[in-house]
């Protein structure tokens, strides 16, 4: 039985061109800044982003990481959304690894900060006071329903960070997906930002690895912040390769994936006992109302039918779709769901 697999687009392989690029990689020694692979890929994000330029690192997380501890010293802090990744999901790095202060603010259910909450966040000078030296925002935002935030909100908070002598991060992991599903392009949306991250593993369907872009003396501090967290990567030329047909091929192609995560809202909206929440790009939340059925059961007969799913906090189940999931495989998840249902 061939697995449809929706936990999550980091699921994804290589594909095929991806293998052929990473098999014929001219590589070097990255931490010498030889690798000639990777110095196209950092060149290629920072263009993309519209920043001077960018910085291989391992994961979404790492590149988190050294932002914040390129921003911020230890007991400064760090303004992040309650609901936000770097704050839930990343072991709290900034804290145990920064020493940084983390902030949180409530996210709207469309993964804003309110600029008011971020504003009273903003500690005064004061002996007694952190010192607040960065506000982070999430885009896409994964546990507000995948919402991307627009351009014109994220230009108010970069403005209001500079109006406090702050700066402006923007955790950007799925940031191709916010750019595609508001039709801009993806520079619009992080042009005022002082740094901002954006996953190769995620929606982009590449093995390994994030960019973290934004000035060069930033991307130069980065780098010995990198190293320091233990990311100097050698002839990483072989995974950068991945990175360059990501941004080649798969991102002119995420408007598929937003296209099959709303063909799956449709058809479990359809289902009684599923209340699905709204979908803006490739991910999709619904819960269960009105049955007998524990999220355990839902996920344990879908594992059965070979689809893979994840169950959330509070009962939300969470689908994801990506460049391996065709029309079939979101036709199969829907009879699924009806026949556990019935």
């Amino acid at each position: 039985m061939e697995i449809v697999d929706l936990r999550s687009d980091t699921v994804t392989h290589p594909t095929p061109a991806m293998r052929e690029a990473m098999y014929r990689a001219e590589v070097g020694d990255d931490v010498f800044g030889d690798d000639p692979t990777v110095n196209r890929l950092e060149e290629m994000a920072a263009q993309r982003l519209g920043k001077e330029a960018a910085l291989f690192v391992a994961s979404g997380t790492m590149g988190n990481l050294v932002a914040l501890l390129t921003h911020c010293g230890r007991g400064d802090q760090a303004v992040v959304g309650d609901h936000s990744h770097t704050f839930l999901f990343e072991q709290g790095g900034m804290a145990g690894l920064g020493g940084i202060m983390p902030w949180p603010v409530p996210n709207q259910p469309d993964g804003t900060l309110r600029l008011d909450d971020i504003e009273k966040s903003i500690r005064p000078e004061n002996v007694h006071f952190a010192r607040t030296r960065l506000i982070c925002l999430e885009n896409t935002h994964n546990v507000c329903d995948g919402t991307p935030l627009t351009a014109d909100y994220t230009a108010q908070v970069a403005r209001l960070a500079h109006s406090h002598g702050l700066r402006l991060h923007i955790d950007g992991a799925r940031i191709f997906n916010a750019a595609t599903a508001l039709g801009v392009d993806v520079r619009d949306l992080v042009r005022e930002a002082d740094s901002v991250m954006f996953c190769l593993s995620k929606g982009l369907c590449a093995p390994v690895g994030s960019l973290l872009c934004g000035d060069a003396a930033f991307i130069q501090e980065a780098r010995r912040v990198r190293k320091v967290v233990g990311g100097g990567m050698r002839q990483a030329g072989i995974l950068a390769a991945a990175g360059i047909v990501a941004l080649e091929q798969v991102v002119p192609r995420l408007a598929e994936d937003h296209e099959r995560a709303r063909q799956l809202a449709a058809g479990l909206a359809e289902i009684p006992s599923i209340q699905v929440a709204p979908v803006s790009t490739n991910i999709l939340y619904f819960s269960l109302t009105n049955t007998a059925k524990t999220p355990e059961q839902v996920v344990e007969g879908l594992a059965e039918r070979g689809i893979l799913l994840l169950g959330r906090e509070n009962g939300r189940f969470r689908a994801v779709t990506h460049y391996w999931i065709d029309d079939e495989g979101i036709e199969r998840t829907v009879q699924a769901m009806r026949e556990i249902m019935a």
